[in-house]
């Protein structure tokens, strides 16, 4: 199961006090889990832009810490600054990175914001996603006349906040109020050109950022700006939706850019940008070398890139993570200027625990002796489901070679899909080899509860059957995932390469030996439940998919064995 990350990305209202900014981010990184990116404070705008990532609770808590600090420090009073402002925390955005939409990351704002105002009783006004009136989504008018508007706009029905509606008081002049909101992750890319050109680079940039270029008399570069009937110079709106983009020349580099802000990666995904930014630039003479990535990008714009561009070669996007990374980095030339390495540009990467134990980071050898030595973890259903990851391994490799076969080229996409399948059964399996010795070493841990008082007992009972249950549950996953292998195992058998017909059979085999192996594992944990209701039911299930393996496993056995 992917895990669920989001960014945050506060602006507090003071960019000059350097001991006030450590105790917010302090406080921030006081939730465990927390990963701090960048603290980034400006001395004319007295504001402090800080960016954190973790998973949703932990990210909620940590902002709310550091608007709580924030509140204790920071006296609107006196502020001053070049930036619009209206509270100590003046935005505070939640942006989806990984497994949460960004409908979820809104419903998140709203509470965060009625939680400010109930515990903090700071007013919070709701913005895009998160915006609970429509023309509130737009940042300006919920910050409309700034901290010094708000007096006036607390008094007014139209004005007031979305939660924390009061006179102003006291309280309200020392902490203004902040805009909790939710948007989209924000990707800014600069793209080299072969050209020394500003005004080539820019003319790019028009054709191709949404906001586009003013409309001019006869249609020429010179030509006065057309305005329409309120006077508002009328644009020509460019070809990429969700993006801004202007054009420089980098002294440190010699070159031109198209430096773009994509602010809706959703319906501008970073492949389409570049491949746009391409063609507007060789319909000017101009070719693209290469691209930069500021800052850090979701892993998920990376993966789409290196299979975007795998399609268009009509070859299998089946192939490991690693692979699709490296296949986007050569692609867009990510690594013209600079090294791009993965593990300190793709977010999900550089938040990731450095978890030496986990057996699949493991070499072969490693795993086999850690299996062999006195400790019983991992056991029986951790070798389970590697050996359910090894069958749609196998079969996801003939898929991927039958996929590249001279002569089979209209059946490429068949089989990739057959590859991409085999790649997500493979890392859920993958992903239970860990969970399985996970689980019991839970109920060790479980063992070790005191059990002195009757309340211990109870709590400790409690624990174990939960603990119980969910060792039995894991190898029952782990069954479900590995019998799906066999249909891929068969397809490979019956379609694929002929020449791979025995990996296929092998994945098969191993398919069959990680069901029932997995089903010992389940039967051994349900027994030990007191709930022997859902015992059986857990035994029973086991019980049809280890059938139901052995069956299929013979057929496919009985279809390779006429091909030999």
């Amino acid at each position: 199961m992917e895990k669920k990350i989001i960014e945050c990305v506060p602006n507090f209202s003071e960019g000059r006090n350097k001991q006030v900014i450590k105790a917010i981010t302090d406080a921030i990184e006081s939730v465990k889990g927390i990963r701090l990116l960048d603290v980034d404070p400006g001395e004319a705008t007295n504001r402090t832009v800080v960016t954190f990532v973790g998973e949703p609770d932990d990210v909620c808590e940590a902002a709310f810490r550091g608007v709580r600090r924030a509140a204790e420090l920071i006296d609107m009073n006196l502020h001053h600054g070049a930036h619009p402002r209206m509270g100590a925390t003046d935005v505070l955005p939640l942006i989806p990175v990984a497994g949460v939409t960004l409908e979820e990351c809104a419903q998140m704002a709203r509470k965060l914001a009625g939680r400010i105002s109930d515990e903090l009783y700071i007013p919070t006004y709701c913005y895009e996603a998160a915006a609970k009136r429509p023309e509130r989504r737009n940042l300006a008018v919920c910050r409309k006349g700034e901290y010094e508007a708000l007096p006036e706009r607390m008094c007014d029905p139209d004005e007031a906040p979305d939660f924390g509606d009061r006179p102003f008081d006291e309280r309200i002049a020392r902490t203004g109020a902040t805009a909790v909101g939710a948007r989209d992750f924000l990707i800014a890319v600069n793209f080299n050109l072969n050209s020394t050109s500003t005004r080539r680079a820019n003319a790019i940039a028009f054709d191709v950022r949404e906001k586009g270029r003013p409309k001019r008399e006869g249609g020429k570069p010179n030509g006065k700006p057309i305005k329409d009937s309120n006077g508002n110079v009328i644009m020509l709106p460019g070809t990429l939706p969700g993006t801004k983009a202007i054009g420089w020349y980098i002294d440190e580099y010699g070159i031109a850019q198209v430096s773009m802000n994509i602010t809706d990666i959703n319906r501008t995904p970073l492949h389409v940008a570049f491949d746009e930014v391409c063609r507007a630039a060789a319909a000017r003479g101009v070719r693209v070398t290469g691209a930069e990535i500021v800052g850090l990008v979701p892993k998920r714009a990376i993966m789409e890139a290196g299979r975007y561009f795998l399609h268009k070669q009509q070859r299998s996007t089946g192939l490991p993570e690693a692979e699709l990374i490296r296949m986007a980095i050569k692609s867009m030339g990510l690594d013209e200027l600079a090294p791009f390495n993965p593990a300190e540009k793709i977010i999900e990467y550089v938040i990731a625990p450095k978890d030496s134990h986990k057996l699949v980071e493991m070499t072969a050898r490693a795993f086999a002796e850690e299996t062999a030595s006195e400790s019983p973890a991992p056991g029986g259903g951790s070798v389970a489901a590697y050996m359910g990851a090894l069958a749609a391994a196998l079969a996801t490799m003939v898929a991927n070679l039958s996929s590249h076969k001279a002569g089979w080229d209209d059946r490429w996409e068949t089989f990739s899909d057959y590859a991409d399948r085999g790649q997500q059964l493979m890392q859920q399996l993958l992903e239970l080899t860990d969970e399985d010795t996970a689980s019991f070493n839970r109920i060790m841990a479980v063992i070790q509860m005191p059990k002195n008082t009757e309340a211990e007992k109870k709590a400790r009972a409690a624990a174990l059957e939960a603990a119980t249950l969910y060792a039995s549950q894991v190898p029952l996953r782990t069954m479900q995932a590995a019998y799906e292998c066999f249909d891929l195992c068969q397809a490979m058998v019956e379609q694929g390469n002929p020449a791979s017909v025995s990996d296929a059979g092998t994945g098969a085999l191993a398919a069959r030996a990680a069901v029932l192996a997995a089903e010992l594992n389940v039967r051994i944990n349900a027994r030990q439940l007191a709930d022997t209701t859902t015992a059986q039911a857990l035994m029973d299930q086991a019980s049809a998919i280890a059938g139901a393996a052995k069956e299929r496993e013979q057929l496919i056995m009985d279809t390779i064995k006429e091909q030999l």
